[in-house]
């Protein structure tokens, strides 16, 4: 081989040995991210329920009603899966109308001890549900466990307790709303409240992490923004102007995906657990209001007011 054909060579392959060793870092760069992503999606889903569900055991929380001037009945409901299920029936006989309540996470049935003896002015049954997991509810509670627990209520309340679908109203706090969207948007009611509750579990992600594409690691999605059209019957969403743990924007989101008819009662100076309180009388007898005649709730053409989203939100 003549020399300046053996010198070329020789620069060939050292060319190509320079250009070969980024490309080889970049590719174990590339396949060290990829690893780290998998270690990431693994250990979301694997502790994912821990994250989501902060659900209180009896005793916490747990006072004698008879505090309060109330006296429910323990009922024990069994969710198709077999989960057993603690609830208090709250009767009012000369009503045929029952307010199925879904509490918000966190909280247990007697936690709401307070909340239900405001409700009772209203009037109405009441039937207040634990989750599986929470109170004295067997189980542990997952996205599609808390659905079956909320289903398991409203047939308890058609089969065992003999009411008209027309005279139950779903009424779900923050958790709550999700899993009320959910039966509502299945079964037949005479009317929906969803209180300071999310759009979306993907939406709720994004906003604690900030991390883009974060909502799509946990398999938890309570897209309630996508059933709510489902359901068919009268609307009430009330929000805070001030909750900082679900954004007001996100209940102004579930308004708008709703059908007719529909109303917005915007809580002014209320955040997440303290609507009752600051609502006071006005928040009442809008509950009332709806309660005795959801079908005449008012249609708002406007949109509500408070707090909008944040600029530059992304929606994955």
């Amino acid at each position: 081989m003549k020399p300046v054909r053996a010198a070329a060579l020789a620069g060939v392959r050292m060319n190509k040995g320079r250009l070969g060793r980024p490309l080889k870092r970049l590719v174990e760069l590339a396949l060290t991210l990829v690893a780290a992503m998998i270690v990431v999606v693994v250990f979301f889903r694997a502790f994912e329920n821990r994250f989501v569900y902060y659900p209180p055991h009896y005793p916490d929380g747990f006072d004698s009603p008879k505090v309060y001037g109330l006296a429910p009945v323990e009922v024990w409901i069994e969710a198709r899966d077999g989960a057993k299920l603690n609830a208090w029936f709250l009767a009012a006989p000369s009503s045929a109308k029952v307010l199925l309540w879904f509490h918000g996470n966190a909280e247990n049935i007697g936690m709401g001890l307070e909340q239900m003896k405001a409700f009772a002015r209203l009037g109405v049954n009441i039937l207040a549900l634990d989750y599986r997991g929470y109170g004295k509810s067997e189980g542990s509670p997952d996205e599609a466990g808390v659905y079956r627990d909320g289903q398991a209520a409203y047939e308890y309340l058609v089969q065992t307790r003999r009411f008209e679908p027309k005279n139950i109203i779903l009424y779900g706090h923050s958790l709550g709303g999700a899993v009320a969207v959910d039966v509502a948007s299945k079964n037949p009611c005479g009317g929906l409240i969803v209180e300071s509750s999310l759009s979306s579990g993907r939406e709720m992600a994004r906003l604690i992490f900030h991390v883009p594409g974060i909502g799509y690691i946990f398999k938890s999605r309570f897209d309630s923004a996508e059933k709510i059209p489902s359901v068919r019957a009268p609307v009430l969403i009330i929000h805070g102007t001030r909750d900082r743990v679900i954004p007001f924007w996100m209940g102004r989101k579930l308004y708008d995906a709703a059908r007719e008819p529909k109303s917005f009662f915007a809580v002014e100076g209320a955040g997440h657990n303290d609507v009752l309180a600051v609502g006071g009388e006005p928040y009442l007898a809008r509950l009332g209001a709806f309660l005795e005649t959801p079908e005449r709730v008012r249609a708002e053409p406007a949109r509500p007011s408070g707090p909008a989203r944040p600029a530059g939100y992304s929606k994955v």
